[in-house]
């Protein structure tokens, strides 16, 4: 049996996303496909598969993200789909854990990842909203006050994405001190 999921994830709950397909898959729904807020489920024993997502430097038909991703597959991953850059990975359980980062400097380097594809949509964001904003002053189009709002606000929660991933960041680099 397969069953089709419309779910919404911030870019900044990839964790709270990952959680969610383990649930899921704890239920018997394993992760078959994936595509704008839609996940496709089958049916499996449950708990069989574990999940993973990751954020690849490159589109997944790059060379270099087509090589990583036959690379996990050869360690018994599967590549279920991708939306945009993001990858998902399972793998089951049987063959036993399953972390792509498996020290602080690699969740480091990957949360930097997020973040640096956040920057410039942020700063596109903020230019279109003032460049609006200057439109609507020198002309009194109400059109031009709208989108500058729309901007705006798509930049402030860009802003606050950048904001938590950074948290996110600062912790982990943290706990690695902790561990040194």
């Amino acid at each position: 049996m397969k069953k089709t999921v419309h779910k919404w994830f911030w870019v900044w709950e990839f964790g709270k996303e990952e959680q969610w397909l383990r649930e899921m898959a704890a239920k018997g729904l394993t992760l078959d496909a994936v595509g704008f807020c839609r996940y496709d489920f089958i049916e499996t024993e449950p708990g069989a598969y574990n999940f993973q997502m990751e954020l690849l430097e490159h589109w997944p038909n790059h060379p270099e993200s087509e090589q990583y991703i036959r690379f996990l597959e050869e360690t018994g991953a599967e590549h279920v789909g991708s939306m945009m850059r993001w990858v998902y990975f399972r793998k089951k359980a049987e063959l036993g854990p399953f972390a792509l980062y498996s020290d602080c400097a690699s969740r480091v380097k990957h949360l930097g990842r997020i973040m640096g594809m956040l920057i410039p949509v942020t700063v596109y964001d903020l230019w279109v909203g003032f460049y609006n904003l200057s439109l609507y002053f020198a002309n009194r189009m109400a059109v031009s006050l709208v989108c500058a709002g729309i901007c705006s606000l798509a930049a402030a929660l860009m802003g606050y994405a950048l904001f938590r991933l950074y948290r996110m960041q600062k912790r982990v680099k943290e706990d690695a001190k902790l561990y040194e």
